[in-house]
This record gives C-alpha cells, sequence and structure tokens, in this order.
C-alpha cells in the first residue's frame, strides 16, 4: 500500500495563526491538501499534527489518520516525518510525503508520481518543476530506517542531498509542487491568484 503523510505540526509562527485552518475557497487550506490527495487515488491518509491539534484534530474528523508529533516544537519537520513512518512501518510499502500547507499542489502531479513509481519501482521518486525539486516527494520502505535514524537538527534536505544520485525526478507542468503557506503575504497573494478555482 502507498500511503501519504501530510506534515502539519507546525506552530505557524510567521503566520500568526494556525494555517492549516485559514480558509481556502470553501474548505480550509488542510481540507484541501486531502482532498486533492483522496481526488489523486490515494486512500490512506496520515495527518501529523503538533500545534494546534485539537483544532486540527476537530477539522480533519474522519477524512484521514491523525497522529500527534509530540517533539513539534522542537524536531522540526524531521520529526514530523519520523512519527508518520514509524506508523506506517507495518502496512505501507512506500509513502508521499506531503506539506499541509501546501493547498494548490494538483492531483495530477501526484498521480504523475505514483504512475512512475509503479512503472518504475524507484525507491525514492521527487517532482521537479523548472530544475526545482518540491513536494510531495515519494520514500519507499528500504530508506525509512535511514530517516529514522537521523538526528535532531538533520532535515528532509539533508536526506535527499545525501541521495542525490538514487533521486528520480518527475517533471511536472506546474510550480504548485513548492507554492507553499508561510506568512500573510504567500496566503493572500496565492488567494488573489486563485480566485477563479475558488467561485
Amino acid at each position: 500500500m502507498i500511503s501519504t503523510i501530510i506534515l502539519a505540526a507546525g506552530e505557524s509562527k510567521r503566520m500568526g495563526q494556525p494555517k492549516m485552518l485559514l480558509s481556502w475557497g470553501k474548505s480550509t487550506v488542510l481540507q484541501t491538501v486531502i482532498t486533492t490527495f483522496q481526488a489523486a487515488g490515494i486512500s490512506d491518509i496520515l495527518v501529523v499534527s503538533g500545534g494546534a491539534h485539537d483544532k486540527i484534530d476537530a477539522l480533519v474528523g474522519k477524512s484521514a489518520q491523525i497522529i500527534v508529533n509530540e517533539n513539534y516544537a522542537q524536531g522540526e519537520m524531521l520529526s514530523s516525518i519520523q512519527t508518520g513512518l514509524r506508523e506506517k512501518m507495518l502496512e505501507s510499502r512506500a509513502v508521499l510525503i506531503a506539506l499541509g500547507d501546501q493547498p494548490q499542489v494538483q492531483a495530477r502531479s501526484i498521480q504523475h508520481i505514483l504512475q512512475e513509481y509503479q512503472k518504475t519501482n524507484a525507491p525514492l521518486i521527487v517532482p521537479s518543476y523548472q530544475m526545482r525539486r518540491g513536494h510531495p516527494w515519494l520514500v519507499a520502505h528500504e530508506f525509512w530506517d535511514e530517516i529514522l535514524k537521523m538526528p535532531v537538527g538533520g532535515t528532509s534536505r539533508d536526506f535527499l542531498n545525501r541521495h542525490a544520485q538514487d533521486i528520480h525526478y518527475v517533471l511536472v507542468d506546474t510550480p504548485t509542487i513548492f507554492q507553499d503557506l508561510d506568512t500573510p503575504e504567500d496566503y493572500l497573494g496565492s488567494i488573489s491568484g486563485n480566485l477563479s478555482s475558488f467561485e
């Protein structure tokens, strides 16, 4: 089974409020991400929360599994990835690592990655747009132990750079693979650029 781990444990300090809960069209940022992965054909979705957990838990409801990263305040993104991998260790052969603040990511980009995995069985697949890599990226079970052993302070970028020769890149036709929401300016700019999709 291929699962998705959605990283949603950040404290949203630069945004000034929980960004996963912000409105996005007729939904919210996080729920839009969940819906997009479901539309791409992923039924097993795990949300890793931390900051604003109670509100995120209420928002997610039964649309996805949810787990808390107890070390979210100290461990950065890596600890959330590790939390998700431990949860999926016995049931998944590969996971997509996704960002909860990336509501513009498109189902066709996700499907392209899944199709490439089915075709090549490559253990590390990363989407790329104009030579820039983004999310979601796929990592197969054989690399999980290494990620789980990475120390505090390590990053997913460290892991990917270490395995630069192992990465199978999938070229996509949209910059949405690296467009996330960190600041109010990001959010307002993204909304103004996507008004037609909200109607």
